[in-house]
């Protein structure tokens, strides 16, 4: 008789404690799918509000995560477990996790500046902590970025910010900074004369400011020029490649002759003996 009392007893516990599981599940995914609807409309009015993209990237996540803090309170209630109880203990163990996750705090902290103070947003091309490429989120912890070979790099906020950053998209242009060598013979007048009409033909090179083409330096082989074309941001390695083709087809089709380092010799004898001097190395 006991048994059987034992047993309904158990088997009323087990279907409570059942459906009670259900009806979490279910808050769970309805809850969760509110969040995202939420958030979808939260997104679409920063986006006819025409609210930066990097804002509205960092508020969406403070939003989604108090939100599911929010969720997983209810569905604890929902339980019958003491949400105050809970809450305390959550900020015990936030500020116990905080002591030993320092750095988790720190990139909080950062990701906030990054916000307020804007070095750069998401699609900005970058230098920063290191790596090089283009934002694609700022997050609460950590940024995102693409590097030029197309690979999704994460870096902590407060790397970034305690870094120098390089912003290229800051401004309207940028300058292509290459060098072209003479050999010893070449005219250098006749060189920048035909380098500045060729560069000027390049697709997107701005003309204010314009090219610049001049003597850099003189090493052994004769002389550098430094050969620096404008071009927008977006045109950047473009411009940069072209600029390459076009000091080896101009110089090839003018003739010039390949560049090649000289060195002087002279013959030199001592107490009647005869021998070889290298004498130290001059360009001609």
């Amino acid at each position: 008789m006991e048994l059987n009392k034992i047993s309904q007893v158990a088997i009323q516990l087990l279907t409570e404690f059942g459906l009670k599981l259900l009806g979490a599940i279910a808050l769970w995914i309805v809850g969760q799918k509110l969040i995202d609807f939420a958030l979808r409309l939260v997104r679409r009015g920063f986006r006819s509000q025409h609210v930066d993209a990097t804002i509205v990237s960092y508020l969406l996540n403070i939003i989604g995560v108090t939100l599911r803090i929010v969720l997983v309170v209810a569905l604890l209630g929902f339980f019958g477990i003491e949400t105050t109880s809970f809450a305390a203990l959550l900020a015990a163990a936030g500020i116990a996790i905080g002591a030993a996750w320092g750095g988790l705090l720190a990139n909080f902290a950062a990701g906030a500046f990054l916000v307020i103070f804007r070095p750069f947003k998401v699609g900005d091309f970058i230098t920063a902590a290191g790596v090089t490429g283009t934002v694609t989120e700022i997050g609460l912890f950590t940024t995102s970025i693409n590097t030029l070979d197309n690979i999704l790099t994460i870096v902590g906020n407060n790397k970034i910010f305690a870094d120098n950053i390089q912003n290229f998209s800051a401004n309207s242009y940028r300058r292509v900074d290459l060098v072209a060598q003479l050999h010893h013979r070449v005219d250098h007048n006749d060189a920048i004369r035909l380098l500045k009409a060729r560069i000027s033909e390049i697709p997107n090179v701005i003309t204010n400011p314009a090219p610049e083409v001049d003597i850099l330096e003189f090493n052994l082989a004769g002389t550098v020029l430094a050969v620096r074309p404008y071009t927008n941001n977006e045109h950047y390695w473009q411009v940069y490649f072209d600029t390459n083709k076009a000091i080896s087809e101009t110089f090839g089709q003018a003739g010039y002759p390949a560049p090649e380092h000289r060195y002087a010799i002279s013959e030199v004898s001592h107490n009647g003996s005869q021998g070889t001097l290298l004498t130290p190395p001059v360009a001609y």
